[in-house]
């Protein structure tokens, strides 16, 4: 494996996670995890996980990053590098470049995540996807609100990527209606976004407390988190609470919008930290409060990823398919 000429990476705005993929299996390994602010370019960074693993100029380059992709260029908002293919290729002796956003990425890893690396979430309880034709959507909060389709057909996976994150937010209660007017005076236009991330969860806090009519302390997503796990602030609870739920409804909005009927998906960072939160959460009832379309919703699984690494696993696979044509 460590002369392996199939390199992977999960590029942030703050880390990249660089590795090696096998060519029999999506399968990973040498797994890295460097900081971009400690390199110029991707390709100084690349080079140096090449010297430190002791692998060869890889033949084949898969890279998932976190933005669009235009072109097969991505430019970062959150760090100096860019990435282009035909740059790339260049550098690297001609290698077979693809350039992935990172959530199209975790789509690719779906066919090959087990019942160990997901937990569902509320009912029905979800079985094997369907081998040969199937739709399902991941969503995920972290430092901003991703989201992906993926439809396989014939056996032929087709990830549908796109910025659903920043549709509009649409309140469906009394209160989210007036955290909605309070966010206005903070931001023009209020996205999903606003409010489901680790960033979005601290504004939710603040406009909670606007809406109680309080001045709550600034805190931090992580410190929010840390309080309602420990029950020790009652204020955080309810802002986690409020949280999960509308997660739900973001969740259960894009099911409709991409006829994702054999299941939704939940990944990025913040989620897997605290699993049993999340089940016992009001996520499910965001979730299948669609009114007429209820009855619907309630046949769709809801299922967190608790792979540490989907976007390098969804890598390796399209690395390997690469390999093998």
């Amino acid at each position: 494996m460590t002369n392996s000429s199939l390199l992977i990476g999960d590029i942030g705005g703050t880390n990249a996670r660089f590795a090696l993929a096998s060519h029999d299996s999506p399968n990973y390994a040498n797994e890295l995890l460097l900081s971009c602010a400690e390199f110029e370019s991707a390709q100084s960074a690349i080079d140096h996980f090449l010297k430190k693993t002791g692998a060869s100029t890889p033949k084949i380059l898969c890279l998932a990053a976190a933005g669009p992709v235009v072109a097969q260029k991505v430019r970062f908002t959150n760090n100096r590098w860019s990435l282009d293919a035909g740059d790339l290729a260049a550098t690297f002796a001609g290698s077979s470049v693809r350039l992935l956003n990172d959530f199209e990425a975790i789509a690719y890893s779906i066919p090959y995540l087990g019942a160990a690396n997901c937990v569902p979430i509320g009912l029905p309880e979800s079985g094997p996807l369907p081998a040969d034709n199937y739709t399902v959507g991941i969503i995920g909060p972290g430092t901003g609100l991703g989201a992906v389709g993926l439809k396989r057909v014939d056996n032929v996976d087709l990830p549908i990527a796109g910025e659903a994150g920043h549709i509009g937010f649409a309140p469906a209660t009394q209160v989210q209606l007036e955290i909605l007017t309070v966010l206005h005076e903070r931001f023009d236009r209020v996205s999903s976004e606003r409010l489901v991330c680790g960033p979005g969860l601290e504004n939710l806090y603040w406009a909670l407390g606007r809406v109680h009519g309080a001045d709550w302390p600034q805190l931090s997503a992580e410190k929010i988190f840390a309080a309602a796990a420990g029950n020790t602030d009652s204020r955080a609870s309810e802002a986690v609470q409020l949280f999960f739920e509308i997660l739900g409804q973001v969740a259960g909005d894009f099911a409709l919008t991409i006829g994702a009927g054999d299941g939704i998906f939940i990944a990025g960072g913040m989620m897997p930290r605290y699993p049993d939160m999340f089940a016992t959460s009001r996520f499910r009832s965001g979730f299948e409060n669609k009114g007429r379309y209820r009855s619907l919703m309630e046949t769709i699984p809801t299922r967190l990823i608790l792979h540490k690494q989907p976007g390098l696993l969804g890598a390796a696979a399209v690395a390997q398919r690469m390999a093998q044509q």
